[in-house]
């Protein structure tokens, strides 16, 4: 084990930036099956003396692969780091572990880790996938990988983010936990709301809500959300310069998520937009519970759920280690 933690720490100096420059562009290659690998040997180690991080395996797989983070690539990673050994190829190639590290981190930092579910007035402490699939469970959508398709309205451009595909309607949730930080009309996106992560490295944005009442009330900027949370509601706006229009042929949501290493990188030609695809497979494995108020007809989650980055609720970090001895 010491052994192990020498080698990690000569890799992370080895890996130190030369400058305080920042990531420029990050192209996300990891299949669903490479994913969901990753993650259950993380999940798997997590109470061993050896944690094994599942950013630590697909960052020392990419550095192999260029990226391409195959499963065989990173069962290889993952067995190595089990055997606390650091493959002596690699060596000449650590100034890029520090880069697919970094990108890494920023992608799937808000996806998995501990968290607390409430139940019946109990917290429940948990470790796992703590992000869900923005559509509620119950509610059947399809998706295929859209990303990069050409599209045309307003201007010729790429699609920049996911279609999933459901009924008018769906509750849809958010991913993670954040700030709003738009909400509103857009003549391409129709009623839409973008979600950033209490880190701020990441931005959802959920498009093409529906008409008339696209979202959870009292909803504004600034309104802080947690993961499983309804937002809105599945539609098919925009594409339209007139407010309030279906513009759309099939209801859907466009789900985007933008990374954001510096705050330049937002708006304008640097933007960073990922395919979401595989992840969207991955959390489709925890979706959130919903039920119907009657009386305001909004629909809410049935289990509250707390993690130690919200802020605010720090109160509860008590009541989670408190029944994590029972």
């Amino acid at each position: 084990m010491k052994r192990f933690l020498w080698l990690v720490s000569i890799i992370l100096l080895m890996c130190l930036p030369v400058s305080a420059d920042f990531i420029k562009w990050v192209d996300f290659d990891v299949p669903y099956e490479s994913l969901q690998y990753a993650m259950n040997v993380d999940i798997d180690s997590f109470e061993e003396e050896q944690h094994i991080s599942w950013i630590d395996i697909l960052s020392l797989a990419a550095c192999r692969t260029g990226g391409k983070c195959g499963l065989a690539s990173v069962k290889r990673a993952a067995r190595e780091l089990k055997q606390g050994k650091v493959p002596q190829e690699l060596l000449e190639a650590f100034r890029y572990y520090s880069y697919y590290h970094e990108a890494y981190s920023a992608v799937l930092g808000g996806l998995l880790g501990s968290f607390a579910i409430c139940r019946n007035g109990t917290w429940v402490p948990k470790y796992g996938l703590k992000a869900y699939s923005p559509i509620a469970e119950g509610y059947s959508y399809s998706h295929y990988d859209d990303f990069g398709a050409s599209r045309s309205f307003g201007f010729q451009r790429k699609h920049l983010g996911n279609d999933l595909l459901g009924n008018p309607g769906t509750p849809i949730v958010a991913v993670e936990g954040g700030t709003v930080e738009a909400i509103g009309w857009n003549r391409y996106g129709g009623w839409r709301i973008a979600v950033r992560s209490f880190d701020g490295k990441r931005s959802y944005y959920y498009a093409h809500l529906r008409k008339n009442r696209p979202y959870k009330d009292g909803l504004e900027i600034g309104s802080r959300v947690k993961a499983g949370e309804v937002i809105g509601y599945l539609g098919m706006t925009g594409y339209s310069d007139k407010e309030n229009v279906n513009g759309m042929n099939v209801p859907h949501l466009h789900l985007g998520m933008q990374l954001v290493f510096d705050e330049t990188q937002k708006e304008g030609d640097n933007q960073i937009w990922l395919n979401m695809y595989a992840l969207v497979e991955l959390l489709n494995g925890n979706r959130s519970s919903v039920v119907k108020n009657e009386e305001s007809g909004e629909y809410e989650r049935v289990y509250d759920i707390f993690k130690p980055e919200y802020p605010d609720e720090m109160k509860h970090i008590t009541t989670v280690r408190t029944s994590s001895s029972d």
